[in-house]
Parts: structure tokens; sequence; C-alpha cells
């Protein structure tokens, strides 16, 4: 699954959320994905908060088989900017 397809299967919780700052969950080669509020887009953008984090473990954190806690403790995700922002993603995962 590509970050579009991420994306899309995010949609619905993103819209229907009170998300109220700007991420970027940075997948290197394999592409952005930006949560602006109640919008989700794929399109590069300034953020608040940016993660990086590989594509296969994003995918595995939005399935929920990946705690972003044990992810953050592993290495496997790394947070740039406001940590606040990054600790009230659960509102849209």
């Amino acid at each position: 699954m590509g970050v579009a397809e991420i994306a899309e299967s995010m949609k619905a919780r993103v819209e229907a959320g009170s998300f109220d700052k700007v991420v970027k969950f940075d997948c290197g080669d394999d592409g952005v994905l930006v949560i602006d509020n109640q919008s989700i887009s794929t399109t590069d953008a300034e953020a608040d908060c940016t993660i990086g984090i590989a594509l296969d473990d994003l995918e595995s954190m939005i399935a929920g088989e990946l705690d972003p806690t044990a992810a953050f403790m592993q290495g496997k995700l790394k947070v740039e900017g406001d940590m606040s922002v990054a600790m009230k993603l659960g509102q849209v995962l």
C-alpha cells in the first residue's frame, strides 16, 4: 500500500475528527502524508510536527498493528517539531 492508499483509508476518520494541527508523516522516497486539521493529502507542506517513518511501519501503525509509543521507543519513528501534536494523533489513528 502506498501513501495515497493510506490517505484514502484514513480520510473519513480525519474529516470526522477534531484534530486542529498540521502533522506530516515523511516516508522518505515513498512520499508524504499531511493531515491538516480535518483534511488529508499527499502533497508536501509545512507542518507543526513532522514524523519520519518507513512506509511499512506507517501502514502497520494505521492498521493498529504497531503501537506508536513502542515505535518511537524502538526508533522506528522520529518526531521533529511540536511533540504535543504527535501525542494528539490518537484522535485520527
